[in-house]
């Protein structure tokens, strides 16, 4: 009999103890749901995002202090040509809305984060008189090499010759297509 009466307030507070669990979880999992504002319910997932993530200014001031080392600057300035014009010239010829946006956001973001602060102010003064052109590879590359010389013509650096920009900034495209070759 004592065995009996022990049993009956241990599943009690069993049983109790469940219905508690589950309504907290329930609680728990109610609270976490987030109703996005009226802008963003129609299945936006951009909108969606943008209410969890901060968007950063695309055109702000750069963040990099000025770099004074004028050699580590020009070699700096090089290679940030050589990314910027490989990238373009591996961009999409039909690139999709969000890959014009990606290549529009990261050009602005190229520039704010560049480490010679003076250079990604002038850049984004580039930037702010002849906008990203994402539209195609074609368009991005002629855009990138008018902008080189816009910058080199500040600097008081020769003209490039943009009809000639695919020979110059190879994409490695050359390479895709031996690659391709061989699997066929």
């Amino acid at each position: 009999m004592y065995s009996r009466s022990l049993s009956r307030p241990t599943r009690r507070t069993g049983l109790l103890a469940l219905v508690a669990a589950v309504l907290f979880t329930f609680l728990l999992l109610h609270s976490y749901q987030h109703t996005p504002p009226a802008g963003q319910r129609a299945g936006n997932a951009a909108g969606v995002a943008s209410a969890l993530y901060s968007q950063p200014d695309l055109s702000g001031h750069a963040i990099a202090p000025r770099l004074g080392n004028e050699t580590i600057k020009a070699e700096l300035g090089r290679a940030a040509w050589k990314v910027l014009h490989t990238t373009l010239a591996r961009f999409p010829e039909k690139p999709t809305k969000d890959e014009s946006e990606a290549l529009r956001s990261y050009i602005h973001l190229f520039q704010r984060l560049y480490p010679c602060g003076e250079c990604a102010e002038h850049f984004g003064e580039v930037l702010k008189q002849f906008p990203p052109q994402v539209d195609g590879r074609n368009v991005a590359a002629g855009w990138g090499c008018h902008v080189h010389n816009v910058v080199n013509k500040r600097l008081k650096k020769p003209q490039f010759d943009c009809s000639k920009i695919g020979d110059f900034y190879d994409c490695g495209c050359a390479d895709d297509e031996k690659e391709k070759k061989k699997g066929t």
